[in-house]
């Protein structure tokens, strides 16, 4: 800022080296140095001034709370983060870390029953197709259920699969279609190891128990059934 001919509060960059001249004997006595030749002399010169800027640092606010769990059952994770309330300027000390993670398992009663169970699959070429000729009512019980798809896609496929004649064509993120009859149900009305959308489980063939693997339910369709050449719940 400068008032008439003085600076206040900076630094007067002609005065300086007017200053620094004098003391060694290369300047006038008084005054801003003179300059020799084509250079302008001072008093044709802008007085500029040079401020001195304080540095700012960084400063945050408090932790913001947990976030849930990722995963409502098994190894997931939570975060939580803080925001910048004042960024750092003119060198000042950086920002220190913002956002936390730490890892958590989650289980909820409710939901992780689902998570634990193992599919038993089968080709729909075991698919039962003829209703009990003896009505027993326990078996005309089941047959009154309506059928469910699940649709997943394949994550883990074994080594063994690839020996078998129907689980030769699983592969890595296949997307195969998994249908649960009434015969199949148990008494939640629901096939075992049906899943849980968007969460890994896994399953394993009833036909070869070498062959087996995970994979993460992407729908679910009620009242319905798959197409030929998918898979069944047993």
């Amino acid at each position: 800022m400068v008032a008439g001919d003085a600076c206040v509060g900076v630094s007067c960059l002609l005065d300086s080296v007017g200053s620094i001249l004098r003391k060694r004997g290369l300047g006038p006595k008084r005054g801003p140095p003179v300059f020799s030749g084509d250079v302008a002399r001072p008093a044709e010169l802008p007085r500029r001034c040079v401020s001195f800027l304080a540095a700012i640092d960084c400063a945050v606010g408090a932790w913001m709370p947990w976030t849930a769990c990722s995963s409502p059952c098994g190894v997931g994770s939570r975060e939580r983060e803080r925001l910048v309330t004042i960024p750092p300027r003119n060198g000042g000390a950086p920002c220190p870390d913002v956002r936390q993670r730490r890892g958590c398992y989650g289980h909820h009663p409710d939901q992780c029953h689902s998570v634990k169970e193992v599919a038993k699959i089968l080709p729909d070429t075991f698919k039962r197709t003829f209703k009990d000729p003896w009505k027993r009512p326990h078996m005309m019980a089941k047959e009154q259920r309506s059928s469910y798809c699940a649709y997943f896609r394949m994550k883990e496929v074994s080594a063994s699969c690839h020996r078998g004649v129907w689980t030769n064509h699983l592969f890595r993120e296949k997307n195969v279609c998994v249908e649960c009859q009434g015969e199949a149900m148990g008494t939640r009305d629901r096939c075992e190891g049906d899943g849980r959308q968007g969460t890994r489980t896994f399953w394993i063939s009833a036909s070869h128990p070498r062959c087996h693997g995970s994979w993460v339910l992407e729908s679910m369709q009620r009242n319905c059934n798959c197409s030929p050449k998918s898979l069944i719940f047993v």
